[in-house]
């Protein structure tokens, strides 16, 4: 998996037994900025066809390390791995345009050659020609990791705070249907104008946004982007939300580096927040487990509790399963589906019309 930071490749291994799901290794191969400048050039329209396929094999080739990293690390040898699940890097998500589409590099090709190991990659395009969004995925993960790791009477939501932030919703009524969508900005601004003004790549522990001040007219200009507004299902992504949005929405007010990156810091908490408040009462108090970068960004975290009070913020440590490697594992799971010849998309959560089998198969 890798995700709109591009900061890294993770890679888990993941054995599945008596349905149950158990990580056993992890391991992690930083994105070279060379390749990393050449997705952002993708990302942004500006490239020819031989950029396009020369970062598709180049992600292919770093996939096929991050896996063999794996295997040597954990002492696992490949004819033991069933399968390896590539999400791959997105390029760009367009799922609601004329002729809706999806775009993730590293060539499955080159990961099955190199590694010898049957890989499946592309799952996001099939949701789509079905007529869903592609997005998100991940619920189909939630509702087979926290109905069977923690079965609590009681509601649960699962929100994964990436570049993108999305939130699933288990309800402890198991009739109720499942519910996920991308609440909008998770990580991605804040790294963005992190980067800009400090030229480091993250703001650690959320530390620079700490020291800034909310500015609330740019706040409530920022939150009444119609994203925010639409009915699920619904997905998004950095072509939407990223410098250009940002630029547009302050262009008219005059507000240092440090405030709006408290601004954005706030947008993500309260965005996430409110969407939250949409779907359950405030009776009783309620599971809200965090996954992704995002819990590392200590303000952050204290900002998304002060804006859900009813709810119970816990990582998904609790259930060993570490945050930064959810999505990961979730693509291994949907590995196993497809090689099981089993639906992977969730059909209220994305609008596809039906159940699919998601994901294309490269025997090794």
């Amino acid at each position: 998996m890798s995700g709109t930071s591009m900061d890294a490749i993770d890679a888990v291994l993941t054995e599945f037994k008596n349905n149950r799901i158990k990580l056993i290794h992890t391991a992690s191969v930083k994105m070279p900025e060379n390749i990393k400048k050449n997705i952002l050039t993708l990302s942004k329209h500006k490239f020819n066809i031989n950029l396009l396929g020369e970062t598709d094999a180049q992600l292919g080739h770093l996939f096929s390390k991050a896996v063999l990293k794996l295997l040597k690390n954990s002492k696992i040898k490949r004819d033991q791995i069933t399968a390896i699940g590539s999400h791959g890097q997105t390029i760009f998500h367009s799922p609601n345009a004329t002729h809706p589409f999806t775009l993730q590099l590293a060539d499955p090709n080159i990961i099955a050659a190199k590694t010898g190991i049957t890989t499946i990659s592309d799952f996001r395009r099939r949701d789509i020609a079905e007529g869903g969004q592609g997005a998100p995925l991940v619920p189909a993960f939630h509702r087979y990791l926290f109905n069977i790791q923690n079965a609590q009477n009681r509601d649960q939501f699962v929100l994964n705070i990436g570049g993108i932030a999305n939130l699933t919703y288990l309800s402890k009524n198991k009739n109720k249907k499942i519910i996920g969508f991308d609440t909008g900005p998770g990580n991605t601004l804040l790294d963005q104008w992190c980067f800009l003004n400090t030229q480091k790549t993250m703001d650690k522990n959320g530390c620079w946004a700490k020291s800034g001040k909310i500015n609330n007219t740019l706040l409530k200009l920022l939150l009444s982007d119609q994203y925010f507004k639409k009915k699920y299902p619904k997905s998004t992504g950095p072509e939407y939300f990223n410098l250009s949005w940002l630029k547009r929405k302050i262009k008219n007010l005059k507000i240092n580096a440090k405030d709006i990156q408290a601004t954005l810091t706030e947008l993500t908490a309260k965005s996430i927040a409110g969407q939250l408040k949409q779907l359950c009462s405030n009776e009783n108090k309620k599971l809200l487990w965090v996954c992704g970068g995002g819990v590392k960004n200590h303000y952050l975290m204290s900002r998304l509790k002060i804006h859900c009070p009813n709810f119970l913020v816990q990582s998904t440590q609790k259930i060993n399963i570490e945050p930064q490697w959810m999505e990961a594992a979730a693509f291994a799971w949907l590995a196993k589906q497809t090689i099981e010849k089993k639906s992977g998309n969730v059909t209220h959560v994305t609008g596809a019309k039906r159940p699919a089998i998601l994901g294309a198969i490269y025997t090794a």
